[in-house]
């Protein structure tokens, strides 16, 4: 008989609202969508993992994302410098409001054309965040843009 693989997968997110500023109603949907985003489908293998699930608590120290990782038999933080983010963060932010006021004015083509630009931005931040996590967790594409999208949701501010 064949032996199941094992699967490395987030099973829950925790949201470390003590470390970050008040959410705003809007905010505070933004996070729960894109947490529930992340746990509907993601491969996510910390490094010395033996298995998921896997508990993710993220929030913000000293301009920092803190990820404290736990499952089975395994247990580790990692303090991730934002500084990297700033700019990608805040360009998609930005871009992301200029793409909702075009759905309500612009053109279909114009619309189109922020979207490119959104998902390529998308995809520049998700990469940066695979190569950050490098050596501590390893993710593939879609779970690493589904964590772009928290860091986002969280609303991080430089």
């Amino acid at each position: 008989m064949a032996e199941t693989p094992v699967r490395h997968y987030l099973g829950a997110v925790v949201i470390d609202e003590v470390s970050l500023a008040p959410a705003t109603p809007q905010q505070e949907d933004e996070r729960k969508v894109a947490v529930a985003d992340l746990l509907k489908a993601n491969q996510f293998q910390p490094e010395g993992g033996a298995g998921g699930p896997y508990t993710l608590k993220i929030g913000l120290i000293e301009n920092r994302l803190d990820l404290d990782i736990s499952g089975q038999g395994y247990e580790r933080r990692h303090l991730l410098s934002l500084m990297p983010f700033r700019r990608i963060v805040r360009d998609y932010l930005t871009i992301c409001d200029s793409y909702n006021e075009a759905l309500r004015h612009a053109s279909p083509a114009q619309i189109e054309t922020i979207d490119m630009g959104r998902r390529g931005l998308h995809n520049e931040g998700s990469e940066l965040l695979r190569e950050h996590l490098a050596g501590k967790a390893s993710t593939d594409a879609a779970t690493a843009r589904r964590l772009f999208t928290l860091l986002c949701a969280l609303h991080w501010r430089g």
